[in-house]
């Protein structure tokens, strides 16, 4: 049991991160590869606050003030990346932000106060599935409002066409600038949130390789879609571990079993499970409301 809500809470903190890339590259079209930066300033800058300057006040105040400081850490670094880097576009822009991830890790490393290689410890047992999941909801929330609003459809315009947008009058680089903020911003709650569950962090826990798996979570699902972002994360997440429980055999190429369904995926669904759709309700009511005789 302990091990299906642990892997539950982690499938938690990628909804969240997966759902803050998509508004950076689902909906604005930035390819951002630098996500695992953010995550990482956010994890260290909340654990920081926990283990140095709790207040005395209950837990889960001490965790609320820690994902605020994630946020707003990480949306710091998000404007120091993005006011220089945002002016460039497609491999560009990807090449820029890798750079950012790698310094901030570099960084970490050479910073003795946070554990350094060796790693922070000592952080406290604060986060638990309910916080996770509390912090799932509100950023699915803000950032389906933020898409849904007149900002949104500022943002989602420059995705679609950054020069016409332009045309239009619409300034692409504050609403560039502003959703890669947000961006960065929730995944520095999933990294404070991330931390106090796992009580240490490590600088290898924030590598390259993890940016280009939550860029993958959506692409699965789709890019352009928030319910996308979702269901991709929580595959992603449970798929190498339910592929440890056919055998030995499997569970020693369950990598490259992962690696080949990802790339059939791909191939006979390139625009992903979803596309650019969301999840409806309304599906269900239209298919109640068409005769059972029409096909």
């Amino acid at each position: 049991m302990d091990y299906v809500a642990h892997l539950t809470l982690n499938a938690g903190t990628f909804i969240i991160l997966a759902v803050s890339l998509h508004l950076i590259n689902g909906a604005c079209g930035q390819f951002s590869l630098g996500h695992a930066g953010f995550w990482a300033v956010g994890a260290y800058a909340g654990a920081a606050f926990s283990v140095y300057a709790p207040l005395p006040v209950p837990d889960f105040v001490n965790l609320f003030i820690s994902c605020g400081i994630g946020f707003v850490a990480a949306a710091i670094a998000g404007i120091i990346i993005g006011v220089p880097c945002l002016r460039l576009r497609g491999d560009y822009l990807a090449i820029a932000t890798l750079g950012f991830g790698e310094i901030i890790r570099i960084l970490i490393i050479n910073m003795d106060s946070i554990g350094g290689p060796r790693g922070f410890t000592n952080i406290p047992n604060w986060s638990n599935l309910f916080w996770v999941y509390l912090w799932v909801v509100i950023t699915i929330v803000v950032v389906t409002n933020i898409l849904k609003s007149s900002t949104g459809r500022a943002i989602i315009s420059i995705r679609e066409d950054e020069i016409a947008a332009e045309s239009m009058g619409i300034n692409t680089f504050v609403y560039k600038t502003m959703a890669f903020v947000i961006g960065a911003g929730f995944a520095g709650v999933a990294g404070s949130l991330f931390g106090h569950a796992q009580q240490f962090l490590h600088p290898n826990n924030f590598t390259f390789m993890w940016s280009v798996i939550i860029l993958l979570m959506i692409i699965l699902g789709g890019l352009g879609s928030t319910t996308g972002a979702i269901v991709g994360a929580v595959v992603l997440t449970a798929l190498p571990e339910v592929l440890r429980f056919f055998g030995d055999t499997v569970s020693e190429w369950r990598m490259v079993i992962y690696s080949l369904i990802l790339i059939l995926l791909m191939l006979l669904r390139p625009e992903g499970i979803f596309g650019k759709k969301e999840f409806s309700l309304s599906w269900f009511r239209a298919r109640k409301l068409t005769p059972s005789g029409d096909k």
